[in-house]
């Protein structure tokens, strides 16, 4: 089978911007905020991860590294005569697109980085998908999901974590398509990881414009634990917007239509 990373071009703008979903969606959850950028003004290349929509790996066992997703990334501006570009990425896909920052710095026009993942140590992704041990047990959870699940619930009546997360994870684990999802992903993007000191240096070089847009009430990626990167960034720009972490690109796009003035 042949690596193919698929995308969706919407409207015919100027403007190009490469856009990266998060986990579980695909390049259609772009809609909404295409329509209020204006598709005469913007032309966005909407992707889909691999493991999900249309995108292939020829190896689903081989993690994916920056240097091969950098190549795929490199043939497809080259096929598509692009020169220039701006960064636009939800959760997950923000390593899809920090990777790209970090490859082209120079074609980089400005990144808008939703509740990006990638930028906070996370101590029990680590933890799942480093040790090889650990990736087989996130493995057999796949066919037996209930001890992980009773797990989540103990901890969700210990009150340990937020019940908001708790309902989130249920609901990226109650089926064996999405336990699967979860499994390839988190496994297979794990080479997927920055230095946030030298993407500081980079950033700040020209320097790029960065605007991240957190949600108010996020217990995926909370905006507490981004503060620190981004006051190392020159030239960015934080939008906290009243709202959790499914809800936040629609909650972008109605932002944009109220401030005409956040344009690419």
């Amino acid at each position: 089978m042949k690596t193919t990373l698929h995308f969706q071009r919407y409207g015919s703008g100027p403007r190009v911007v490469l856009a990266f979903h998060g986990y579980g969606q695909g390049h259609g959850h772009w809609r909404s905020l295409v329509s209020v950028l204006g598709e005469q003004r913007v032309s966005v290349y909407a992707f889909d991860l691999f493991y999900h929509g249309q995108s292939r790996l020829s190896r689903t066992d081989a993690p994916l590294t920056k240097q091969r997703l950098g190549e795929l990334l490199a043939d497809f501006l080259r096929e598509q005569q692009i020169d220039t570009f701006g960064l636009l990425a939800f959760s997950m896909g923000a390593k899809f697109a920090l990777t790209a920052a970090e490859r082209f710095p120079d074609k980089v026009e400005q990144l808008w980085l939703l509740a990006p993942d990638g930028l906070q140590r996370q101590f029990w992704y680590s933890l799942a998908t480093t040790p090889p041990f650990m990736r087989n047990l996130l493995g057999r959870t796949v066919l037996r999901p209930q001890r992980l699940l009773g797990f989540i619930d103990s901890l969700r009546q210990r009150r340990l974590v937020d019940a908001g997360l708790v309902r989130f994870a249920e609901w990226q684990l109650d089926s064996r398509e999405k336990r699967l999802r979860i499994y390839r992903s988190w496994v297979g993007f794990r080479k997927l990881t920055f230095s946030l000191k030298a993407l500081a240096r980079l950033l700040n070089k020209r320097p790029t414009p960065v605007t991240f847009f957190l949600g108010r009430h996020d217990q995926v990626i909370p905006h507490a634990g981004l503060q620190q990167f981004i006051a190392t960034l020159t030239n960015a720009r934080t939008v906290l917007l009243d709202t959790g972490h499914a809800g936040l690109i629609y909650e972008v796009a109605a932002y944009v239509r109220r401030h005409p003035e956040a344009q690419w």
